[in-house]
């Protein structure tokens, strides 16, 4: 199998960097991407401004590849369009024809054998199922690394993890992005706007639409919470030691306080009813009611398709749907403070010798993922399929602090979300009960 190439499923940054990690040690990548370009799923967030400096955001072996063709690395906090264009986009040039677009992954499996088949399963390649303009084909490898990531699966607004009911037939007026306003602002101005979600992504919206609010007035926003308080949403402040992230959420507590925003906690979407003149009345699983509503923004988070990899042996968390040794290390419901414990190849690893989930996809469905954690992921799958165990093994990974304890602000019930005692709750916010 040594002669084998080692898939790789996208070409995003985790993808990019784990060719270029192959490449620096003398392997075959093949890098299957289904759009038409490098960073595809990065290009459609392309106006949303990153909150890592250009140096948190590129990989140690990509550099090294660039910089032999004389690529100077950028300063400062790019858009999503500007690490496409400057970085994403020259590397998979560097790496040439190893990098192929327009081809979709739809199958993994062992050669010749099914799930269910333990005899021989061992001494067989994998074979990696493509589909592409010209039809289908079939690729042998000797590994396959999954950095195809999550942005093509958002989570529903539905509060239990299911579209709620008439969530579909409204999906004229629902996104699941942040809005791109330079090119959208007239679909919100004036608008009664809900956006759902507690994250990063939903701070950028709400920020964005509350500045539309000042220029375009009759514009409103319904911010739905479905913690039973504020409590650490806004972030950590000047205690992230991302400034970028931490000034986003200044600037969101800022407009909320100066009653751009309206809060709504304690809120799980059950409902999505239309009315007569056309808006949206939200209902929550408990009876409240959100009425006279334009337009949603739904930024609740992704989640991985794991639908292709229907025949491999995957060891994956039942609640995160992470890779089970992984999970503890970065579960929202007890992680604490952005502190991520070092992991690699070791904590990715399944059943199924040599295939892995990096990347957002690793992480399944937890949220707060940095760039950072992907590169030493793969750097470690890299070195583990080369047979370099010890640099496998030998995982250091420091990702900056958020100053916000209780993980991703999964929490639920008030008491809870107070506990961590990195933020407070600003006073005279919250007006009703997400």
């Amino acid at each position: 199998m040594s002669e084998l190439p080692v898939v790789v499923v996208g070409a995003g940054p985790a993808g990019l960097s784990a060719a270029a990690h192959l490449v620096e040690r003398g392997e075959r990548p093949i890098v299957l991407e289904a759009g038409d370009r490098a960073g595809a799923a990065v290009s459609q967030w392309h106006h949303v401004r990153l909150f890592s400096r250009w140096s948190e955001l590129v990989d140690p072996a990509a550099v090294r590849l660039l910089e032999r063709r004389g690529w100077v690395r950028p300063e400062g906090y790019p858009t999503g369009a500007e690490w496409a264009e400057l970085y994403l986009v020259p590397l998979a040039e560097a790496l040439g024809g190893r990098v192929r677009f327009g081809a979709r992954v739809v199958g993994v499996a062992r050669r010749g054998r099914d799930l269910v088949v333990d005899a021989g399963r061992d001494d067989e390649p994998l074979t990696v199922h493509v589909l592409t303009d010209a039809g289908e084909e079939r690729i042998t490898a000797r590994a396959v690394i999954d950095a195809s990531g999550t942005w093509g699966s958002p989570n529903p607004l539905g509060g239990d993890g299911l579209p709620a009911v008439g969530e579909r037939a409204a999906a004229a007026q629902i996104s699941y992005r942040v809005p791109d306003l330079a090119t959208s602002s007239a679909r919100y101005a004036g608008k009664r706007i809900a956006v759902a979600g507690s994250g990063h992504s939903a701070l950028t919206a709400l920020v964005a639409l509350a500045d539309l609010a000042e220029r375009e007035p009759g514009t409103k926003i319904v911010w739905l919470l479905r913690r039973g308080a504020v409590g650490n949403a806004f972030g950590g402040g000047e205690s992230d030691q991302l400034p970028a992230r931490g000034a986003l959420g200044l600037r969101a507590r800022k407009a909320a306080k100066a009653g751009r925003i309206e809060t709504v906690t304690g809120f799980r979407t059950a409902a999505v009813e239309r009315t007569a003149d056309g808006r949206l009345t939200l209902e929550s699983f408990d009876g409240h009611r959100v009425e006279d509503i334009d337009e949603v923004v739904v930024l609740t988070g992704f989640r991985p398709d794991l639908s292709w990899l229907s025949e491999i042996r995957l060891d994956l968390d039942p609640v995160l749907q992470a890779p089970v040794k992984l999970a503890p290390l970065i579960d929202p419901n007890v992680h604490s403070c952005g502190t991520v414990y070092p992991h690699g190849e070791a904590e990715l690893r399944h059943p199924e010798p040599n295939v892995y989930l990096v990347g957002m996809k690793s992480y399944g469905r937890a949220p707060t993922f940095l760039s950072l954690t992907g590169y030493e992921q793969v750097r470690s799958v890299v070195a583990a399929i080369a047979g370099d165990h010890e640099s496998a093994g030998r995982v250091e990974l420091v990702l900056p602090e958020t100053g916000v304890c209780g993980g991703a602000g999964v929490f639920d019930a008030p008491e809870e979300v107070k506990g961590g005692g990195c933020g407070t709750e600003p006073a005279g916010l919250v007006t009703s009960a997400r």
